[in-house]
Order: structure tokens, then C-alpha cells, then sequence
């Protein structure tokens, strides 16, 4: 009977404490970051806002992107912020977008906290923007599209 009790005391005991840093050991989100279901027209249009698509070239490709995007793979947080510093500029807010959302929920947690400028996920990605009505255009060079 003691050893039950204790298994089942040490088991509630572990997995509290699992929860407790769970919970706490998050962190906070960093204050410049927001997630906003911005529109394909709204980021096209907004020059306040720098959009930048994180997705890889074939994706690209694959869907059209959205107009008067940048287009730099996020393959880590150093050296997609050596290739954003030149466009990024003062007063601008800087909007991440990938496919579904899934890595600029990440990406956007690593860059709000390296560069001094609002900085927004794009919840759902291009498919929620392709899905609300958006008409892509087609990738180039220009934009940052190296093998277009």
C-alpha cells in the first residue's frame, strides 16, 4: 500500500512540475510581435509595411506570391537578418509570411527580437491569402527570386 502511494505521489508530483515549466519557461512574446490575418491587397498596398515571403523558390513559384513582396528563404535568423537590413527601413513594420503560417510563427519570434521595428506573422500564410480571393503575381529576380 505505501509503494502505491508513493508511485502515485511521485508521478502527480512529476508531471506538475513538467506543467510548471511548460507554463513558465515559455517566456514572454516579444513586444514588438503581432499575428494579424492581413489581407493579399492590404500587405500589397501598404508601404508602411515591408512583406517578406519566406517561403523556398519552388514554392514561389508553385503559387505566385504577393505583389511588391521580398522574397528571402528563412534558413536561419543571422543570415535572413543580413539579407533584410538593406530593404528594412525606418519607421517600416516588417511582415513575415510562409505557406500555412507555421514557420513565421517561428521565424517571427527569433527576428522580434533582433530588430527594432514592429513585426507581424501573417496568420494563415499565402494559402489563407490565395484562399480569400488574392491574385498572386509571378516571382522574379527583382524581388529576390534567384532562380525565377
Amino acid at each position: 500500500m505505501d509503494r502505491r502511494l508513493f508511485l502515485a505521489f511521485g508521478s502527480a508530483a512529476a508531471l506538475a512540475i513538467a506543467a510548471a515549466g511548460f507554463l513558465f519557461g515559455r517566456g514572454r512574446e516579444p513586444e514588438n510581435l503581432t499575428l494579424a490575418a492581413l489581407s493579399g491587397d492590404a500587405l500589397a498596398q501598404d508601404d508602411s509595411v515591408l512583406l517578406v515571403d519566406i517561403r523556398r523558390p519552388e514554392e514561389w513559384q508553385q503559387t505566385g506570391v504577393i505583389d511588391g513582396a521580398l522574397l528571402i528563404t528563412y534558413a536561419d535568423r543571422d543570415s535572413f537578418l543580413a539579407a533584410l537590413r538593406p530593404h528594412l527601413q525606418d519607421g517600416q513594420s516588417l511582415a513575415l509570411i510562409c505557406r500555412t503560417g507555421n514557420r513565421t510563427s517561428r521565424a517571427t519570434r527569433q527576428i522580434a527580437e533582433a530588430v527594432d521595428a514592429p513585426v507581424i506573422d501573417v496568420a494563415g500564410g499565402m494559402v489563407r491569402v490565395l484562399r480569400e480571393g488574392y491574385s498572386p503575381v509571378a516571382p522574379t529576380r527583382d524581388m529576390g527570386c534567384t532562380v525565377c
